[in-house]
């Protein structure tokens, strides 16, 4: 893994969760979009604004897949942005194993065998521009979404579109403009969020073909949507108000969180405002990670501690765009506008 040059970690004292700085990832030769850890956590994927995914091996540090080769070079098709991957939930019962889709600016939606390099199938665009998907809790099938302001869910095996949830207006529910995160909610298939440029996350039920809530206020702008337990965590692009907590099942805001949480944790005198955020995967829900733009910037939120920040990450020259963290727990990861994956360690002190 490569020195961790071009960040640095700080926390306030008297905090029982530490995060090292663990190295950096990637060339710097294309931005990244999107990042995530296979359900093994053996590698992070990103996909880049050139339009190629690069699959790191997690614990070395080195490039062990790139995929889309043809198109991050303009050899083939339209050269367009990965806007963002997705990993075949380990759950799956297909039988081809290390899948991921990606989804492109150009309106495909592309599925890959990460270890053969093959592109298994391809969903050609149609007029659109995707910004988002997500996989089902055990892989039968995923969503996408974009510019149309449709969320579509396809049949994994078939390839097929379920259901399609149109846009809104006039008092109807639905999105009026862009959509950049679609999430499934693991606790019940049947549910998915979605959020975008139109100020409102719409809560779609499969069994009612439509929205049956609608929150107002967040501005997403990227994969800054989760759901634990019933709480959906929202993150926007906006200076105040980035992260926000409401209850799935009445829409009503539980809290806002405060950026800084009164630990003099500053990095920037700038605000940050937020392009993706989510819990952690593996203990429930307790820490939040989110980044962004204009600060340049990351923070820890402790969910167990009033959602306080226990650490940041400080010193970028870019916007952090894409958020992850491993199953276990153990790493995070940050995708960043300068084309590196800045890699760190967490545990808890007490």
């Amino acid at each position: 893994m490569e020195s961790s040059e071009g960040f640095s970690v700080i926390q306030p004292i008297n905090v029982n969760r530490k995060v090292y700085e663990r190295g950096t990832l990637g060339d710097g030769s294309t931005g990244i979009q999107s990042i995530k850890f296979d359900p093994q956590d053996r590698y992070v994927a990103a996909g880049c604004e050139d339009g190629s995914i690069r699959v790191f091996n997690a614990h070395t540090g080195k490039l062990a897949y790139l995929l889309n080769q043809r198109q991050a070079a303009g050899l083939e098709e339209e050269k367009m942005p990965t806007t963002c991957i997705r990993w075949r939930p380990a759950g799956s019962s297909a039988k081809t194993k290390n899948v991921l889709i990606s989804i492109h600016a150009d309106g495909s939606v592309q599925h890959w065998h990460t270890t053969s390099g093959k592109r298994l199938h391809r969903l050609a665009p149609q007029n659109n521009q995707l910004y988002c998907a997500d996989f089902n809790p055990d892989g039968t099938q995923f969503a996408t979404a974009g510019r149309d302001l449709i969320v579509r869910v396809y049949d994994e095996t078939t390839k097929n579109v379920v259901v399609e949830f149109q846009p809104g207006g006039a008092g109807s529910p639905g999105h009026s403009n862009r959509i950049f995160c679609v999430k499934y909610y693991n606790a019940d298939p049947n549910i998915l969020i979605s959020g975008g440029w139109d100020d409102t996350v719409q809560i779609w039920d499969m069994r009612e073909g439509c929205a049956v809530r609608s929150i107002f206020g967040p501005h997403i702008c990227g994969d800054a949507l989760d759901i634990k337990d019933g709480v959906i965590l929202t993150g926007s692009w906006k200076e105040k108000e980035q992260l926000q907590t409401f209850y799935l099942g009445s829409g009503e805001c539980i809290h806002t969180v405060d950026w800084d949480g009164g630990t003099g944790l500053r990095g920037s005198p700038d605000p940050c405002m937020v392009y993706a955020a989510q819990y952690s995967k593996h203990d429930e829900g307790e820490m939040i990670l989110a980044g962004g733009s204009k600060s340049n910037e990351a923070r820890f939120f402790d969910t167990m501690n009033y959602n306080k920040p226990f650490a940041g990450v400080v010193n970028m020259t870019q916007p952090v765009f894409a958020v992850d963290f491993s199953y276990s727990g153990n790493v995070a990861a940050l995708g960043c506008g300068d084309g590196c994956i800045r890699m760190l360690s967490l545990s808890k002190t007490g």
